[in-house]
């Protein structure tokens, strides 16, 4: 079953965390009547260091609020507040999403002086990309936690002796183990991996050796047949020539 496990705990997160950066992008972008720019950081920074606040920072706590309210709501509506361990655990993998954009928040600055000079900062404060989110998340992923489905006072750890490190909130947590994508099952709707293109050279997910979960490949030749060298001729038609390429194209056994 996919409920629980660690691809659902990343979906769940991922979905979290871009609620937030939309909303927030937004907000700062004036496209929305409900916020803006962060104003509590106006009138701010360090005289003495040569800098203040300025520009549009961007407004998380809105875009945190927003998240909370369409995604973590229906889920305690349905359980109870969160009654269930499941639901407890989509609520803190959701959170946990929302925890690695603001982690992920920096500073930029743009220097103000005559002749180029930095002697005065404007600065704001700025989302990642959303690209550099999803990698920490991914990250996370690949380190996510299976807790024990019994749920009692609060999540805990499966591992009865890793009990004591504490959960993180930007920590990923999942019930059950995943299934073998490599394999067909049609049960879960899984297709496997048997017949997919894959790329030799590639060390990325796209690349034989993880694609094809150590099967190994077959590899045969490809003829394509296109026009090519085209030209106008006056007047009025097109001259090409007919393109003839081979190219080997690997399949995982």
């Amino acid at each position: 079953c996919f409920v629980g496990t660690k691809e659902t705990a990343f979906i769940y997160a991922v979905t979290s965390a871009g609620l937030v950066h939309s909303v927030t992008r937004s907000c700062s972008a004036g496209n929305m009547t409900e916020c803006s720019c962060d104003t509590n950081l106006r009138h701010g920074g360090s005289a003495s260091e040569g800098w203040h606040w300025g520009g549009c920072s961007d407004d998380i706590h809105y875009g945190m609020s927003f998240s909370r309210k369409f995604l973590d709501v229906p889920i305690k509506n349905v359980t109870g507040k969160s009654g269930s361990g499941l639901a407890a655990m989509n609520l803190h993998n959701n959170e946990a999403g929302r925890q690695a954009v603001a982690k992920l928040m920096s500073v930029d600055c743009r220097c103000h002086g005559v002749s180029g000079s930095c002697a005065v900062k404007t600065c704001w404060k700025t989302m990642s990309s959303f690209e550099k989110i999803g990698r920490f998340l991914k990250e996370k992923y690949e380190n996510s936690i299976q807790i024990s489905d019994r749920l009692k006072k609060k999540l805990r750890r499966k591992e009865k002796s890793q009990r004591k490190i504490p959960i993180g909130k930007e920590d990923l947590l999942y019930v059950n183990k995943s299934p073998n994508y490599c394999v067909e099952d049609q049960k879960l709707g899984i297709p496997g991996t048997q017949g997919r293109e894959c790329n030799r050279t590639s060390e990325g997910p796209d690349g034989c050796n993880l694609l094809c979960c150590g099967r190994g490949y077959n590899t045969h030749v490809v003829r394509h047949v296109e026009r090519c060298e085209c030209k106008f001729v006056w007047c009025c038609y097109v001259r090409c020539r007919r393109c003839e390429t081979m190219t080997d194209v690997h399949t995982c056994k």
